[in-house]
């Protein structure tokens, strides 16, 4: 049962970068905010923005990815080697380097 979850979990972090590259750069631009810290207190957080400024980053639009929140030029590297690892694991195999002694 635990492999079963393990192959969906790693089949949905491997499709969602796809996904998000098909999608056109705005889809994410317009509607309400899904933040509790936005809906409750009406402040910002440190997350706000992250989706649509990963969206920018991964469409290569950096200035507006920045615009919408700088921590994504942290945040957006640091899951590149987490996307390796779940394509490496559908495929049965090991992360090679040093990378897969990281993650």
């Amino acid at each position: 049962m635990i492999k079963k979850i393990k192959f969906v979990a790693n089949l949905i972090i491997t499709i969602a970068p796809i996904v998000l590259i098909l999608l056109p750069i705005n889809f994410f631009d317009y509607g309400q905010a899904v933040c509790l810290s936005k809906r409750l207190a009406n402040m910002e957080c440190y997350a706000c923005g992250m989706t649509r400024a990963t969206m920018y980053f991964i469409h290569f639009d950096f200035a507006n990815a920045w615009f919408y929140n700088k921590l994504s030029f942290i945040v957006v590297p640091m899951l590149v080697p987490l996307w390796l690892k779940a394509v490496f694991e559908l495929q049965g195999k090991k992360l090679p380097g040093i990378l897969g002694k990281l993650t």
